[in-house]
């Protein structure tokens, strides 16, 4: 690929600009504005960098071909510079796909935190326990990149999985990763409550939110909704059991209804059932949006559809198949340990593919 000096040269001046205004004392006594500049540097930051690495490639590859030339006629170190070239030649695609995709226009909802809601679909009490192996994968995968995870409201099934679970992910880039995970997922095995041993087919939801940094981000007027009080169930003890901690809010104009039970304080469930609220409407917000763009939706693995099969988990075979890439990996015991790195990955790098063909295809 061909990379623009000059371009390279506006991106390490934008970056010195940023680095001068972080430095500026009382820069951080916005945190919001703080936050972007932070957030625009490292982006630059990692621009230079992956551009630095394929410049490097290229050169080491000329220096290569050079070796290769001089090399006719010591047959040792020409399988030493022909083992070299195979490396390289795998090496440079990966890089220039990563410069490509930093290139990109940042999508600002990339750093956002996120919302997880997860649901059981068809399947009874299977489906249930696959929404809690859901679950189970997707806080060990946060927990292997050093995100932290809370659960801000929970339905518990009679075997010990999830009717529904709604939990935060924090950390960085974590919408950023998680936004291809929002669809349809759906099991083949062996339930645990089947006698004769047959295979079932279940399913169960999940939903990617990016979280609102601020509720002020989206407009909910007090007037707009109902908060409902009542007792938690569930495990807590009496404190909890007795008390009315729970919260219940429907927003009235969209017939949106969140609740929260998980803490004691009612305070505390209120402000966790408006971050979720507030993550929803501008979900929602983003679907319009989206509707309205069709064509650019289609051009984007992570939409956000959950009416759509993306997955399927077949335990029998230790198959895992991601329909959209038409993805087929032989590892789904390690895939539901939390291991999705390859998963995500892949998907990462067919958006980018598809957001770079559409953007080329546009400035013709």
């Amino acid at each position: 690929m061909d990379l623009d000096p000059l371009y390279f040269q506006q991106v390490a001046a934008r970056a010195e600009e940023l680095e001068r205004a972080m430095s500026v004392p009382g820069a951080a006594a916005n945190p919001r504005t703080f936050k972007e500049l932070v957030r625009e540097h490292q982006r630059l930051r990692d621009l230079s960098l992956a551009s630095a690495e394929v410049q490097r490639l290229l050169r080491v590859m000329a220096e290569n071909a050079e070796l290769l030339a001089a090399s006719a006629s010591d047959p040792e170190m020409a399988e030493i510079a022909r083992e070299e070239k195979a490396e390289l030649e795998a090496e440079l695609p990966k890089a220039e796909r990563r410069l490509m995709g930093l290139m990109l226009p940042p999508d600002p909802d990339d750093s956002r935190n996120t919302i997880l809601e997860i649901r059981a679909g068809t399947g009874g009490e299977e489906a249930a326990l696959f929404a809690g192996d859901l679950y189970r994968m997707y806080t060990r995968f946060a927990d292997s990149r050093g995100w932290k995870t809370g659960v801000i409201d929970a339905s518990p099934s009679d075997l010990g999985g999830f009717k529904e679970i709604i939990f935060s992910v924090e950390g960085t880039d974590v919408y950023k990763t998680l936004r291809y995970e929002s669809g349809g997922h759906r099991v083949q095995r062996v339930p645990a409550t089947e006698a004769q041993g047959r295979i079932h087919t279940s399913a169960a939801t999940v939903a990617v939110l990016p979280e609102v940094e601020e509720v002020s981000e989206v407009e909910i007027k007090n007037e707009d909704l109902r908060i409902d009080l009542y007792c938690a169930s569930g495990p807590g003890g009496q404190k909890v059991n007795k008390t009315e901690s729970a919260i219940r809010i429907t927003h009235l104009p969209t017939g949106l209804v969140v609740a929260c039970q998980d803490e004691r304080s009612q305070n505390r469930n209120r402000d966790k059932a408006m971050r979720v609220l507030a993550a929803r409407l501008l979900d929602l917000k983003r679907q319009q949006d989206h509707d309205k763009m069709a064509d650019e939706r289609k051009t984007q693995i992570g939409s956000g559809d959950r009416s759509e099969r993306i997955r399927t988990y077949n335990f029998p075979q230790n198959r895992l198949t991601d329909h959209r890439i038409n993805l087929t990996l032989y590892c789904l015991d390690q895939i539901v340990e939390g291991k999705l790195d390859e998963v995500i990955g892949a998907l990462q790098a067919r958006d980018i593919e598809l957001r770079l063909a559409a953007q080329m295809g546009s400035s013709r």
